[in-house]
């Protein structure tokens, strides 16, 4: 064949692209377990985080750390149990289909020293915005968050995931009732006190879309932390470490 001439052109380069397509495809596929297993890893990460339990091995840290993991629906009833020996969690993937499925299945991590874990999902600025919320015992209560981001600006909006002192923030406060559950917004329009933490400066617009984030889905989660809440009879502040709480009520089956 002659190599100068078009046809062998042709030739060869749907010969190079059909090698280079086999060879991607190939590696994408061999690849796929261990980026599974890492997103996997970063999810739990955040996850105990958000439960102030730490240790060098995160799977083995969550094995030994967590009492139950489950999924409830939007009325706050058990529908099925996530797999603690498999590590068995909720991905951002699997986050975002629970926005529009009429059939909500939102998992609940619920951990030995207390802690509840929910999650959140949602549109930021420039990407999904997704994070981890602890609550103390009367599943009202912020005991610590973690929050994640895939494309907002650093400095700026990428403060949600980076700023130690924007989660800090958020200890101690609860969630609300009626329209706003939880508000993330600029001092001077804030309607919130207690149920609401300050925007990060000059990140206004990811802010706003965290706490929007957040109030939708502390709405799905409404009945089931309405109904699974530890009261303390002594009505203190401590209710995950006064000996006078009562038990949380079981979760419907």
């Amino acid at each position: 064949m002659n190599t100068n001439s078009n046809t062998y052109t042709v030739i060869y380069s749907i010969v190079l692209v059909v090698i280079v397509a086999a060879v991607l495809a190939f590696a994408a596929m061999f690849l796929k377990p261990t980026q599974d297993a890492n997103v996997k890893k970063d999810t739990i990460s955040q996850i105990l985080t958000a439960a102030t339990v730490e240790g060098e091995d995160i799977l083995a840290t969550y094995q030994d750390a967590i009492e139950a993991a489950i999924l409830v629906d939007i009325d706050g009833n058990k529908v099925d149990d996530l797999d603690i020996q498999d590590c068995e969690v909720y991905g951002t993937a699997d986050l975002k289909r629970q926005i529009a499925a009429e059939q909500k299945a939102l998992p609940v991590y619920i951990f030995k020293n207390g802690i509840t874990v929910v999650p959140c999902y949602g549109a930021g600025l420039w990407g999904p915005i997704w994070g981890y919320v602890g609550f103390e015992g009367d599943l009202k209560t912020i005991k610590a968050v973690c929050f994640g981001h895939k494309g907002e600006t650093p400095g700026l909006g990428a403060k949600i995931a980076d700023e130690p002192s924007f989660a800090e923030a958020f200890v101690g406060k609860q969630v609300g009732t009626g329209d706003i559950l939880f508000e993330i917004a600029k001092p001077a329009n804030r309607q919130t006190e207690n149920n609401g933490v300050d925007a990060i400066s000059g990140a206004t617009i990811t802010s706003q879309a965290l706490g929007k984030t957040l109030n939708q889905w502390f709405g799905f989660y409404q009945n089931y932390l309405a109904k699974n809440g530890a009261v303390c009879k002594q009505a203190c502040e401590h209710c995950t470490e006064c000996s006078e709480v009562e038990p949380a009520n079981t979760v419907e089956e």
